[in-house]
Order: structure tokens, then sequence, then C-alpha cells
């Protein structure tokens, strides 16, 4: 009987989408670069998608040499599970957060706030607003105002 070898490709592939998966919360979600869009795991995914299909090709075609028959097909539904999980976690579930209901709306006056700044200096919004009345381009009857940018975050 001849030896039949271990078809590494598949299971590679099956590990490499979970961790894929569970990367994004343990790790990626850290850093902004990689958690507003996450395309080291969309590069994972696609590395994963890739070892599976040559691990499949091999299992069927080199029946003889390599196993895999079997737990291929299964491996390779749950791995093709979990991405669309994350997938519709990232593109789908994402919108239905919550709306900011407390958030001023667009041309909306803005309330008073003081907030740090990098140098860890209180700067207020009605600071801001008096630095632009007394600045040169006031006497020329020009506009002051202060444009306020909100990012969400995922706290």
């Amino acid at each position: 009987m001849k030896t039949r070898y271990v078809n590494w490709q598949i299971w590679a592939g099956f590990l490499l989408s979970l961790a894929a998966f569970g990367g994004y919360p343990l790790f990626f979600a850290r850093f902004p670069f990689t958690r507003d869009v996450p395309w080291v795991n969309f590069v994972l995914f696609g590395a994963a998608a890739i070892l599976l299909a040559a691990g499949l090709q091999r299992a069927f075609s080199a029946q003889g040499l390599y196993r895999g028959k079997i737990a291929g097909p299964i491996l390779t539904v749950v791995s093709l599970a979990v991405m669309g999980f994350f997938v519709s976690l990232v593109f789908v579930q994402s919108r239905r957060l919550p709306a900011s209901v407390g958030a001023p709306r667009v041309g909306q006056k803005a309330p008073d706030f003081t907030l740090p700044d990098i140098n860890g200096k209180p700067v207020s919004l009605s600071g801001l607003l008096a630095e632009a009345q007394a600045s040169p381009l006031a006497k020329e009857k020009l506009p002051r105002s202060v444009l306020l940018v909100f990012y969400r975050g995922y706290w």
C-alpha cells in the first residue's frame, strides 16, 4: 500500500482563514490604518482561499498521493463561512451602528467645549472664535468660523 501524504495546503488555508478572522479583534483593530479598512485581513483571506483551492485541486487530482478528499471540502466550506461572516460584519453589520443623536448636524451651531490640544493645553471653541475676531483678517469682514470634523470611533 502506498503512503499518502498530508495535504498541508488545505490545513494551512483553513488555519490562515481562522487567523485572519481572529486577528482583527485581537490585533488589527488597535490601529486605525488596519481598523478602518481591514485590508490585511482581506489579503490573509485571499491567501487562504488560494491555499484551499490548491489543496482541493491536489486532493482530487492526485488521490493516490494526497489525503484530503473528505476533509478538504469540509474545511473549505467552514473557511468560506468564516470569510463570509467577516465580510458581513465589516460591510453590513457595521452600517447598523446606532445613530449619533447628540452630535451637531451640518450647519448647526456647535455648543462651546474645551478639549486638550496635542501639547495638553486646553483649547475652547469660544477661544478659537475670539482669536479669529482679533486677527487682521477680521477687519476685512471675512466670515469668522471654525471647522469641526468628527471621526466616529468603535468604542
